[in-house]
């Protein structure tokens, strides 16, 4: 990090000074919510501690106007996407199959299923370039999701057909709880070229490398040159789920070499090194990350209750037959009112 230049890609001060800003906000964002999970506010969690400089790196290097697929952990780039962050944890409370409007964020909905999300982007990368807009998607899955067929299918037919896709691969080197080793035999980049393309394998925990490997997949997909593949390099330093108990399969010397290789404790001291961070910045970010969890927190206590009646029937059809709207109403006619 220390031998990068001042303005890493074109990056400003002020935009490199950003992607800090945005690293510590989305770490204070994931242990909010897991304190959330603990104290019985959401029904589940998935941590992304350790994997906020792909997070943040990735989605600044798109354009506003390119489309983002994720998988279930992609909480941080969605927060950096401008979505509210205490309506998302809505979905993970168990109101809301999606609280927010993909078109108007550029952001699809989270992806529970492993894998599944890969063939839709694909999909959507082609509709964007059959209407002959710019627009590239980029496609965010983890290690364990190049193990599923869909993410095979999904890469053969974006090789053969050049769609304008960005494959981004969060090599946290869990799947669950098997190890990399267990299920990977050589390297996850090494693979886009039986499928045609380029791939890349880069540190997932320098930000500024994450936003240049990003960016010039996406100008090559924008140019019309295809799909690239990248595997970003880092590790999941937290459970995989709130249900889960890493102890018992991670030992605490396999998690000590990356505690030392923190992506955000390394970028601040090059951003010190480069005197563009101080004490004065860093508390401020540091107050600013505190306000955001307590919103956040606020707004999650005040989600409304959704309506039984709402979930079931509202997005079924776009103009409902009359015998469609009689169902609703005798369902309706059976709920007993929320006190």
């Amino acid at each position: 990090m220390a031998e990068k230049p001042l303005a890493a890609d074109g990056l400003s001060p002020q935009q490199l000074l950003d992607l800090y800003r945005k690293m510590v906000i989305i770490r204070r964002a994931d242990q909010e919510a897991l304190n959330l999970q603990r104290q019985g506010e959401l029904g589940l969690w998935g941590q992304f501690l350790g994997q906020e400089a792909t997070q943040v790196g990735a989605t600044v290097a798109m354009e506003s106007t390119d489309w983002i697929v994720p998988s279930y952990r992609e909480f941080g780039m969605a927060m950096c996407r401008g979505i509210d962050p205490g309506e998302m944890l809505g979905y993970f409370r168990g109101l809301t199959h999606g609280p927010w409007d993909p078109r108007r964020y550029r952001f699809l909905p989270f992806t529970i299923s492993v894998a599944t999300q890969v063939p839709h982007a694909v999909g959507f990368a082609m509709g964007c370039r059959l209407e002959g807009s710019r627009e590239v998607v980029l496609c965010v899955f983890g290690d364990g999701a190049t193990s599923e067929g869909d993410w095979h299918e999904a890469m053969n037919f974006a090789g053969v057909f050049q769609a304008p896709v960005v494959f981004l691969c969060q090599n946290n080197q869990w799947a669950i709880s098997v190890p990399l080793r267990r299920q990977t035999a050589g390297s996850i980049a090494e693979r886009a070229q039986g499928y045609g393309f380029a791939g890349v394998r880069i540190d997932g925990n320098d930000v500024l490398a994450v936003f240049s490997a990003v960016r010039s997949a996406a100008d090559r997909a924008r140019r019309g040159e295809g799909p690239s593949l990248i595997e970003a390099v880092t590790y999941r330093m937290g459970a995989h789920t709130s249900a889960d108990d890493p102890t018992r399969y991670r030992l605490d010397s396999d998690l000590a070499p990356w505690s030392s290789r923190d992506p955000i404790e390394t970028y601040a001291a090059w951003l010190r090194s480069q005197a563009l961070l101080d004490e004065g910045q860093a508390d401020s970010i540091d107050a600013e990350a505190e306000g955001m969890a307590e919103a956040m927190r606020g707004k999650l206590r005040r989600l409304p209750l959704p309506s039984p009646a709402a979930s079931l029937f509202d997005r079924v059809y776009h103009d409902p037959p009359a015998s469609f709207l009689k169902e609703r109403e005798e369902f309706e006619a059976t709920l007993e009112p929320v006190e």
